[in-house]
């Protein structure tokens, strides 16, 4: 459910709006009974993830990939040759 409050009390409690906002709740602030605005949890975007982005920071050892050199090259994150074969 979301609560209104008005912005004298928004003002005043802010700190502890944003809190239960971070807990998932959506807020309204109104003037003078009218809604003009909402607090809404923020939505993190996931940005694109890179392959290969931990190279140079573990080190795996044997031979995990040995056979499937794809995979190897998808994980360390080398360029892959995708021209069609012939």
């Amino acid at each position: 459910m979301t609560e209104q409050v008005n912005v004298y009390e928004a003002k005043t409690q802010l700190s502890r709006l944003l809190e239960r906002v971070e807990a998932g709740e959506e807020i309204v602030i109104a003037r003078h009974g009218r809604p003009v605005a909402r607090l809404v949890p923020e939505q993190r975007k996931v940005g694109a993830r890179r392959l290969g982005g931990l190279e140079g920071k573990i080190r795996v050892i044997g031979d995990w990939h040995e056979g499937d050199e794809e995979i190897a090259d998808m994980i360390l994150g080398r360029e892959l040759d995708v021209s069609p074969p012939g």
